[in-house]
C-alpha cells in the first residue's frame, strides 16, 4: 500500500511540474530627461542711500543666485549674465534724469566690482556683464552653483544727479552652449 501511494504521489507531482506558456510580448520603453536650466535668486530687491558724487554706494543687501542645470552632452559652457534693457537708463527718476548702467557695479563672490558695460546676449547694447563661466565637462553636465552678488552705485561720474528716487530693473539670466 505504501509503494501504490508513493506512486501516486510521484505522478502527481509530476503532471503539476509541466507548464504552459503564453508567447512572448514586447514593451517598447521610451524615458526622456529634459535638458533645463533654472535660476533662483535669493531676493528680488536692493535698496541704496545715494550720497551725490560718491564713488561708494553699497546696496542694502547681496543677492545669492542658485543656477541647476541637466545639459546634454553638446554643451560646451554655462555663462551667467547680468544686465539691463538700456545702457544710458539703468535707474531713472521718471524725469528724464538716469544712473547709467556704466555707474551701476556687481561684485560677484566678493571679487572687484565692475559696472555693467558689455555687450552680452541679453538686454541693451553695452549694458551687461558676465559674471561667471562654468566649463560644462563630461563630469557635470547635471549640477548647481551659487554666486554671491554685491551691488554698488558709482555716483563720481554723474556729480550733478539731482535728488529724487531712481529705479531700475537688473536682470540676471542664465545660457547653457
Amino acid at each position: 500500500m505504501a509503494i501504490l501511494i508513493a506512486v501516486l504521489t510521484a505522478a502527481m507531482v509530476g503532471a503539476h511540474a509541466q507548464a504552459v506558456s503564453s508567447g512572448a510580448q514586447a514593451i517598447s520603453l521610451n524615458a526622456a530627461l529634459t535638458e533645463s536650466i533654472s535660476l533662483t535668486l535669493s531676493a528680488g530687491a536692493v535698496n541704496f542711500n545715494l550720497t551725490a558724487g560718491s564713488a561708494s554706494n553699497p546696496g542694502s543687501t547681496s543677492i545669492s543666485a542658485t543656477t541647476s542645470w541637466v545639459l546634454r552632452p553638446s554643451r560646451g559652457r554655462l555663462n551667467v549674465y547680468a544686465f539691463f534693457s538700456s545702457a544710458s537708463s539703468a535707474l531713472s527718476d521718471g524725469s528724464g534724469n538716469n544712473i547709467p548702467s556704466s555707474s551701476f557695479q556687481v561684485s560677484e563672490n566678493g571679487g572687484a566690482f565692475l559696472a555693467l558695460t558689455n555687450a552680452v546676449p541679453f538686454g541693451g547694447a553695452n549694458a551687461g556683464l558676465q559674471l561667471a563661466t562654468v566649463p560644462i565637462l563630461g563630469n557635470n553636465k547635471q549640477g548647481s552653483r551659487t554666486d554671491t552678488m554685491n551691488f554698488n552705485i558709482n555716483l563720481s561720474t554723474t556729480p550733478s544727479l539731482p535728488a529724487g528716487v531712481y529705479t531700475g530693473t537688473l536682470t540676471i539670466q542664465v545660457q547653457a552652449i
